[in-house]
């Protein structure tokens, strides 16, 4: 993709939302900017001003949708929305190394951190390490090796909405599937982006 081709997709509020994002990152080391970014996050949300694109409430019906909505050209971070259907959510993953900052926009999402213990492999223990029900207006962030964590919507009706601003575009995973106990496989996953408009 060329920098002509960015993703940058126009929703009211965009111009503040973008400044307000690009200020963050500029905070200093990666936990400076995660904690900028979360503050950030957390008062776009609640700016009457900002209104992420129609399409990003719309879920689609076999996977949760990442719609990529802006990709800043000067700092090199990623925006992606997500949109979790009823019921709809991850494995355990990981971000491929790359610091995340995630904020509910709407509906609320369950978000399960886990703690790896050991490998053996492409075997790995892990443990749930705490979890909790997030709602709009709340953001959290993960910087690895603290990366591994599951995202569901348990709500048997509602559509919810989050907005993930990672360090830089990613396109590419490790997802682990559960085998015995504690221990799960790792499989490399590619990251499809389905289309905002």
């Amino acid at each position: 993709m060329t920098d002509d081709a960015l993703p940058d997709i126009p929703f009211e509020g965009h111009d503040r939302f973008i400044a307000a994002l690009d200020d963050a990152v500029s905070a200093g080391d990666e936990h400076a900017i995660t904690a900028a970014l979360r503050n950030t996050l957390c008062g776009l949300i609640r700016d009457p001003g900002v209104h992420l694109p129609g399409c990003v409430f719309e879920p689609i019906d076999d996977h949760y949708a990442r719609r990529e909505i802006y990709r800043s050209p000067e700092h090199g971070y990623s925006v992606v929305a997500m949109t979790w259907g009823p019921g709809q959510g991850t494995p355990v993953h990981d971000h491929c190394g790359l610091w995340c900052v995630e904020g509910v926009w709407d509906g609320e999402l369950e978000i399960t951190q886990y703690e790896l213990l050991e490998t053996d492999g492409d075997r790995c223990r892990f443990r749930a390490a705490g979890g909790m029900q997030a709602g709009p207006g709340s953001a959290g962030s993960l910087i690895p090796p603290h990366e591994y964590h599951t995202i569901g919507n348990t709500s048997p009706d509602k559509v919810a909405v989050s907005v993930h601003v990672y360090q830089a575009p990613i396109e590419h995973c490790c997802k682990f599937e559960r085998q015995d106990g504690e221990w799960y496989q790792r499989i490399a996953a590619t990251l499809p982006v389905d289309r905002a408009a």
